[in-house]
């Protein structure tokens, strides 16, 4: 299933999300105009190496991608569901909000596999915050959502409660697979799955610690008439 868009209109201007999507277009931009060698150190540098942990390098590895997809697939949830959550929460405490779920997300990755010496990098764990978040939230929305069933493609409206908690259930099935599966210090076929359940776990519990509850009535936006 591929996530298009959301049914819930953004009622303030989502200035955080697009910032925190431009920064990593243009990091992603930066990569590409390294060198193999030079992209290669980059990223191995200020990317997250557990069995070489530093904390600068969880901030850094935020906004760093690995590939086309990897970037697109990213800053695509980030742009669904990152605008209602800040919705709510308002600018200043998305951004304290997304920076957390990030660092917590890597925790989570660097307790999973803390021998590994492969450098991790992407904002998905931050992003997964954001969807567990919006898991909270909005449980009665519907995700506008793009589902290929063998040769045919189909556009269909899924609730937002069984997209998230799908993707959720095959992020914690996949970590708990890879964990099984790898040995100490090897790479869990590329994806960091349990920053993904960290991120998504973080998120849910903190939104509704940092959620603006004068923000939970519909018609806390209204104008003023005249």
């Amino acid at each position: 299933m591929i996530p298009l868009r959301d049914v819930i209109p953004s009622r303030t201007t989502p200035v955080v999300t697009v910032t925190i999507l431009v920064v990593n277009v243009l990091a992603f931009l930066y990569e590409l105009s390294l060198g193999p060698r030079t992209l290669d150190a980059f990223l191995t540098t200020h990317g997250i190496v557990p069995a070489a942990f530093a904390w600068h390098d969880v901030l850094t590895s935020m906004f760093l991608h690995g590939g086309w997809i990897h970037v697109i697939g990213n800053m695509l949830s980030l742009w669904i569901f990152g605008d209602n959550v800040e919705d709510r929460l308002g600018h200043g405490r998305f951004f304290l909000f997304y920076l957390l779920c990030g660092t917590l997300a890597a925790l989570a990755h660097v307790w999973a596999d803390p021998l590994s010496q492969v450098p991790t990098i992407g904002a998905s764990g931050a992003i997964a915050g954001v969807m567990g978040g919006y898991f909270v939230l909005y449980p009665h929305s519907r995700i506008i959502t793009l589902l290929p069933i063998f040769i045919f493609i189909q556009i269909v409206e899924v609730p937002a409660v069984v997209f998230l908690g799908l993707w959720f259930l095959l992020q914690l099935v996949s970590g708990v697979g890879s964990q099984l599966a790898a040995t100490p210090g090897e790479a869990a076929g590329g994806i960091a799955f349990w920053a993904h359940v960290g991120g998504f776990a973080v998120g849910a519990v903190l939104v509704k610690l940092m959620a603006r509850p004068e923000r939970a009535r519909m018609d806390w936006y209204d104008p003023p008439r005249r």
